[in-house]
């Protein structure tokens, strides 16, 4: 089976929505996206693959093509991950706890650096409002997100957030998210824990 999404001039989730309504119609076969734009790119391969799909993506013309494979076996990008538990945070600001400011950045480096010796890890980290702070330039916590991610928890931020704080060119770790992908990760998580 093959579908054909044209997602250009659109915006986030729509390009995801419409994919994922797209793979929803097949047991195997091969969905193809137009989208024009990188944060539209970024959501629909990590939607892809979540979905355990083979993604391939041509950029030419500043439109990017990405070819989804349904069915045909595991995809290898998340072959190497590590086994995590099914938890999944979110940060809703650049600070821990209620009160005094400066104990809240004390204790959010506090936070990530003990989250980084837990085991299981969780399976992500997603960032809304003035957490999108956290995974851009000065951050006090990108070395422990980066280990984080390098251990493969998905450090992911909102897109609307970067984009109404002027930090999307500024991200350091991880990638972009949308609304759609942040609440299908919370409520398909076993555990949500939103700070």
């Amino acid at each position: 089976m093959f579908i054909s999404v044209d997602a250009r001039g659109w915006t986030c989730p729509r390009p995801v929505i419409a994919t994922k309504k797209a793979l929803e119609e097949m047991v195997d076969g091969i969905v193809s996206v137009v989208v024009d734009n990188l944060a539209a790119k970024e959501n629909v391969v990590k939607f892809a693959t979540v979905k355990q799909c083979d993604v391939k993506v041509v950029e030419k013309d500043n439109l990017y093509s990405i070819t989804i494979t349904k069915g045909q076996g595991t995809n290898e990008a998340l072959a190497h991950i590590e086994v995590h538990s099914d938890t999944v945070y979110l940060i809703t600001q650049q600070t821990l706890g209620q009160g005094n400011s400066e104990l809240g950045a004390v204790l959010i480096k506090s936070f990530f650096y003990a989250l980084l010796e837990k085991e299981p890890l969780p399976r992500a980290i997603m960032f809304i409002n003035g957490g999108v702070f956290l995974t851009t330039v000065n951050s006090p916590v990108l070395e422990h997100l980066a280990a984080l991610s390098a251990k493969g928890v998905q450090i992911q931020s909102c897109g609307l957030c970067l984009d109404y704080y002027d930090l999307k060119d500024k991200l350091l770790v991880g990638g972009v998210t949308n609304m759609y992908s942040i609440i299908e990760g919370l409520s398909s998580a076993e555990k949500a824990i939103t700070l």
